[in-house]
């Protein structure tokens, strides 16, 4: 079976390239996948599979079945939404829509799958079971595609027993594939914070009270919110990465304006973290004569990955790369919406190496020269197939 799916990846990667081109030319933003939705549907019908459309609006599910097709059942998903960056990329499939660019790889993990159903299609007399694909709207948005999806049901009828996630990661080398057992990826959650003081001359202090210096109080004390208050072993960043005072060398503003992110890996700590910093920033603010309105809005949960089924997949991926081409991650502090679908079924999120400093392939995702080196195309559909084949085969 290895060896049958080894040469049917070889066999489609020509197109499973062109269908990453196509998608990387044609990118479209979180929850207005429309056109690469219909792409996908018309994909999958070509190889004689029947998707279901228009789960939360955009989204596609598909289902191949093997013999026995209630014995067991696997889920397999891709992202396909693109980000708002403008793409300085010279290549031939440069993004055609101007400010729009797949720069986290969802072009990459939709031709992937997209691969891998016509692996498996063309397998399915061969295994027992079900494999379940879905093509899933706006992960890089809140609330996440994926909660969307499993509130219209993505994960009934049939339930999957396990669910597996691959995203690229340009800090592996081409050929590597890299997992993780337990907490991997971190909770995000967005925080908007509007200072309001009373502003006038800057020669005048004495009559304004400063947002600014409100401001900059508040952000210091925070961080003693991670240095001082979470636990050592919890992993969590804080970071302010949008401050506006629209003063002058002379004006004191009325109002100051901040955005930044909370991530940790921790639910409960995640929970307090939260009162805290509303507490401690609206604190300050009055203490100081000012007001500060802290709007903390709840984003994606930490992933973790189930112990067993990572642990298969991982031993399974050895069988199909050789283990010097597996390697063990590091928890990483990003976010994904793939941690819904973690919270609910047993799930392995694994990392696709896509990275060539021989071609100049060295950029990391959510950049304008991101890229991947494509021959990592053939290695994510085959490596999925042979995945989902031995999750189904597993005891």
């Amino acid at each position: 079976m290895l060896s049958e799916i080894k040469k049917l990846a070889k066999q489609y990667a020509t197109s499973i390239i062109a269908n990453r081109r196509h998608l990387h030319a044609n990118p479209e933003l979180s929850y207005e996948e429309y056109e690469t939705a219909k792409f996908v549907a018309q994909k999958l019908k070509e190889i004689g599979i029947t998707p279901t459309e228009g789960v939360a609006k955009t989204g596609l599910i598909a289902i191949i079945e093997g013999k026995n097709p209630t014995s067991k059942v696997v889920a397999l998903r891709a992202d396909m939404d693109a980000l708002p960056i403008f793409e300085k990329n010279n290549v031939p499939y440069k993004s055609t829509k101007e400010g729009v660019m797949h720069a986290c790889g969802h072009d990459v993990h939709t031709a992937s799958l997209l691969g891998t159903a016509a692996i498996l299609q063309q397998l399915k007399n061969t295994f027992e079971g079900t494999v379940k694909l879905i093509f899933q709207p706006g992960e890089e948005k809140i609330p996440g595609g994926a909660s969307l999806m499993i509130k219209d049901g993505v994960l009934e009828n049939p339930k999957p027993n396990n669910i597996l996630g691959q995203h690229v990661m340009p800090l592996l080398p081409v050929g590597k594939i890299g997992f993780r057992e337990g907490m991997y990826m971190a909770s995000a959650d967005e925080i908007y914070v509007t200072i309001t003081g009373k502003g006038g001359h800057g020669a005048m202090p004495e009559f304004c009270i400063d947002p600014v210096v409100i401001m900059a109080h508040i952000i210091t004390a925070l961080q003693q919110i991670v240095s001082r208050h979470a636990s050592p072993k919890i992993p969590s960043v804080l970071t302010f990465g949008k401050v506006l005072a629209q003063g002058a060398t002379n004006i004191i503003p009325n109002e100051v304006y901040l955005e930044g992110t909370f991530r940790t890996l921790d639910e409960d700590w995640r929970t307090q973290a939260h009162i805290k910093m509303k507490k401690m920033a609206e604190g300050i603010a009055e203490a100081m004569g000012g007001h500060c309105d802290f709007d903390i809005r709840r984003g994606y949960p930490h992933l973790k990955n189930h112990p067993e089924t990572t642990l298969k997949a991982k031993n399974a991926a050895i069988a199909y790369m050789g283990e010097e081409n597996v390697v063990d991650l590091d928890i990483w502090m990003a976010a994904e919406d793939f941690a819904y679908y973690t919270q609910t079924v047993d799930a392995c999120f694994y990392r696709l190496g896509t990275r060539n400093e021989e071609k100049g392939i060295i950029s990391g995702v959510h950049t304008p020269t991101f890229d991947i080196d494509e021959n990592a195309l053939e290695i994510g559909a085959g490596l999925m197939a042979w995945l989902a084949i031995s999750e189904l085969e597993a005891k």
